[in-house]
């Protein structure tokens, strides 16, 4: 199976299987001649980057994707999140998108899961303005 990543631009950053790489000063293009576990720096979120329900759901199966020494502990700790924002949520749409992410965890495809994910950033986004829009300047 290959892989290929279209164009790196110059001086970005990668993970592939763990290891951290920077392209250099020209862009490139890459093919990847097996399975590789390969994340642009743009798609890679810190733990304290994780402050929303939808990203403390990105982040396990990011976890999932490039630590598979630690699956059990990141499975769970994905089941949990979405469990929790499933319960929240009443939109048909969002959480049809939530089921098929669960589905592509439970596959192994985590690349896909990471990319639907990133659906429920924007449809999170639009509730949290219309909430803040909501509240009156000197609730805080």
């Amino acid at each position: 199976r290959q892989i290929f990543f279209n164009i790196f631009q110059s001086f970005e950053k990668f993970v592939c299987n763990g290891a951290v790489l920077t392209n250099g000063e020209r862009r490139v293009s890459l093919v990847i001649e097996n399975k590789a576990s390969i994340l642009r720096d743009r798609d890679i979120m810190q733990a304290d980057q994780a402050t929303t329900p939808a990203k403390r759901i990105y982040f396990p199966i990011m976890m999932l994707y490039l630590d598979s020494d630690h699956t059990d502990v990141h499975y769970d700790e994905f089941v949990r999140r979405m469990s929790e924002f499933m319960e929240a949520v009443s939109d048909h749409e969002v959480l049809t998108t939530c089921v098929a992410i669960s589905r592509d965890v439970l596959q192994g495809q985590y690349y896909k899961a990471l990319i639907k994910c990133r659906q429920l950033f924007d449809f999170e986004q639009v509730r949290l303005n219309y909430v803040a829009s909501g509240l009156p300047e000197n609730a805080a």
